[in-house]
């Protein structure tokens, strides 16, 4: 048991899983059907921190494309099943990440708020076996609004607190994000930041209170530093 440090929020895509790639391949494939392109720099530059459905809402905003509720589900649906191909068989998480994750759960309550849909994220923890670990998983669809909107970090600790039975402090439990967009999120929710340069440098992960280079590069000891100098 760490001495400040109360629990922990993972983000996935870009943290735990590195499957952001797989999912611009994914998205760009299904675009393409639509004669719509979607450049990698678009991708990282303004669409990465959305939601599977806000990304799509947000290119046809920007590039007015008229698009119903049912046409934006059925790209999202295809997507979702080109990712699927692409992961197959692929080992998508970080170095580092289970043994982190393992000895964090082994300290704190940990939990995952992310964008990712359920499905996708289930079927990576269940294959790495540390889907037990996560006392709550706050994917696609469980808040009204995505990152970054604190709502999916809000009710992530929320759920957290339920499952410990503990009364936990914000100000002593820790996010671990890899883009501005997560990072906002976060600190909405009043959890302390920590940022890993997987998806960005660390000049564009703005709002860390750390960062590092990844999970393999993250000690508890460095989380309940934070949480202590800040508590």
């Amino acid at each position: 048991m760490t001495g400040s440090l109360q629990a922990i929020v993972f983000d996935f895509d870009g943290v735990i899983a590195d499957s952001e790639p797989l999912h611009l391949r994914a998205f760009q494939q299904t675009l393409a059907d639509e004669q719509i392109e979607l450049t990698g720099r678009d991708y990282y530059s303004r669409y990465l921190g959305y939601d599977d459905v806000g990304l799509v809402q947000a290119l046809a905003a920007d590039r007015h494309i008229p698009m119903s509720d049912r046409e934006i589900t059925a790209l999202v649906a295809r997507k979702g099943a080109r990712l699927q191909q692409l992961m197959r068989g692929d080992h998508v998480l970080f170095p580092g990440a289970v043994d982190f994750i393992r000895a964090a759960a082994a300290s704190v309550p940990i939990a995952i708020a992310s964008g990712a849909l359920r499905h996708e994220i289930e079927q990576i923890v269940e294959a790495a076996g540390i889907r037990h670990l996560f006392a709550a998983i706050v994917s696609s669809g469980d808040t009204p609004q995505s990152k970054p909107s604190p709502a999916p970090y809000l009710l992530a600790f929320e759920r957290l607190r339920i499952a410990s039975g503990r009364q936990l402090d914000p100000s002593r439990s820790v996010a671990i994000e890899d883009s501005r967009w997560g990072l906002e999120s976060a600190r909405g929710a009043g959890l302390r930041c920590v940022g890993v340069t997987n998806s960005y440098p660390a000049a564009e992960l703005e709002g860390a209170e750390l960062i590092v280079d990844g999970l393999n590069a993250l000690t508890l000891g460095a989380l309940d530093a934070l949480c202590e100098n800040h508590a």
